[in-house]
C-alpha cells in the first residue's frame, strides 16, 4: 500500500479505478480506517469509472500517529468551549480536511468528488467550505453540522461510541465480542452483516493497526470543532445528503440540519439503514452518488 506526504504528514492510501477517470476521494469516520469502506463499494464505484481513492485519516490505521501530543483532556475540551474558549487539542475537523486537500495535491488530483461518512462527513463538508475550487461534488453519508442543539444519540449507541470493551491485546475473543455486539447495535435493526465476516473484518483491521488513543484525539478534534454551520452553509458544491432512517447513533436530525446548511442540496433519507453501509444498499449508495457527480458535469 502506497505512502505520500500530504499537508505535511505521511498518508496511507488506495486509488482504485482508471486513472484517467474522474477523481472520488473517500473520507472514512471516527477511529476507523479506510477498510471499513467495503471492498465492494469501492470495487463500483471504480466500475462506474471513477478514480477512487481512499485513504487513512491521521492518527488511524497506517497513516501518521500524532504521538507528541498524548491523550486529550476532554473534561478541559468542554470546559472551554462552555467557557467561549477555543478548546487545545492537538487538531480540528478542518486540519483534517487539509489533509484530503494535501493527499489531492501530492496525487496531481485538481478537483474530486468527496464522500465522506460519518466523521468523514464532517471531514468532506469542511473540505467542500474551505476549499470550494478543489470540488466537484460533495457527498455527506450519516454526518451532521455540530448543532449542539440537535438530538444525541440513543444512549446504548453512545454507551458503545465510548466505552470501548477489552484490549484485544489481552482478550482478543472478548474485543471481537465487543466489536460485534457494537456493530449489531450501530447497523440497526435491519441489514445485519454475517457474523464470521464481521469477527474477520474486526480481526483484520485489529491486526492491520490498534492505536486507541487516535481515536481520543479525532473524538476530540470532533467535539473542539463545535457548531460547524456558519462554515458550511458556505459550501456551493453540488449536495447530496444521504442518511439512514434507523441511524442510532447520528439521528436522520443530523441529516436533515446539514440539508438545512447547505444551499441547494438534496436529502434522501434510506429505510431501514442504520449507522452502516449495508452490502445490500451499495447500489443505491452509488446512484445516489452519482446524483450528486451528475450535477457537477450538468452544472459545469
Amino acid at each position: 500500500m502506497p505512502q505520500i506526504t500530504a499537508n505535511g504528514i505521511p498518508l496511507h492510501y488506495e486509488a482504485h479505478g482508471p486513472e484517467t477517470g474522474e477523481a472520488l476521494l473517500l473520507i472514512m469516520g471516527l477511529g476507523a480506517q479506510m477498510t471499513r469502506w467495503p471492498a465492494e463499494f469501492v470495487a463500483e464505484l471504480a466500475k462506474r469509472g471513477y478514480r477512487v481513492v481512499q485513504y487513512d485519516n491521521r492518527d488511524v490505521g497506517l497513516s501518521h500517529k500524532f504521538d507528541e501530543a498524548g491523550a486529550p483532556d476532554m473534561t478541559e475540551v468542554y470546559k472551554a468551549l462552555m467557557s467561549g474558549q477555543k478548546p487545545s487539542v492537538a487538531y480540528f475537523v478542518s486540519d483534517m480536511a487539509a489533509d484530503g486537500v494535501g493527499l489531492m495535491d501530492a496525487l496531481g488530483i485538481e478537483r474530486a468528488h468527496i464522500v465522506g461518512a460519518s466523521m468523514g462527513g464532517m471531514i468532506a463538508q469542511n473540505l467542500a467550505a474551505e476549499y470550494p475550487d478543489r470540488v466537484l461534488s460533495l457527498t455527506s453519508i450519516m454526518s451532521t453540522t455540530g448543532n449542539p442543539a440537535l438530538p444525541p444519540a440513543k444512549p446504548e449507541a453512545m454507551e458503545r461510541l465510548t466505552q470501548r470493551g477489552p484490549s484485544p491485546l489481552e482478550d482478543l475473543e472478548g474485543f471481537l465480542d465487543h466489536g460485534v455486539s457494537g456493530a449489531r447495535i450501530m447497523n440497526g435493526p435491519n441489514f445485519q452483516a454475517d457474523e464470521a465476516e464481521l469477527r474477520a473484518n474486526l480481526k483484520s483491521d485489529f491486526e492491520r493497526s490498534f492505536y486507541p488513543v487516535g481515536f481520543a484525539r479525532q473524538m476530540a478534534a470532533v467535539v473542539a470543532s463545535g457548531d460547524r454551520r456558519a462554515t458550511i452553509a458556505k459550501i456551493t458544491a453540488p449536495t447530496v445528503i444521504i442518511h439512514g432512517a434507523d441511524d442510532p447513533l447520528v439521528p436522520p436530525t443530523g441529516g436533515e440540519d446539514t440539508h438545512a446548511t447547505i444551499p441547494g442540496s438534496e436529502l434522501h433519507v434510506l429505510p431501514a439503514m442504520g449507522h452502516n453501509l449495508p452490502k445490500p444498499l451499495i447500489g443505491a449508495l452509488c446512484d445516489l452518488i452519482e446524483r450528486a457527480t451528475a450535477r457537477a458535469r450538468a452544472e459545469a
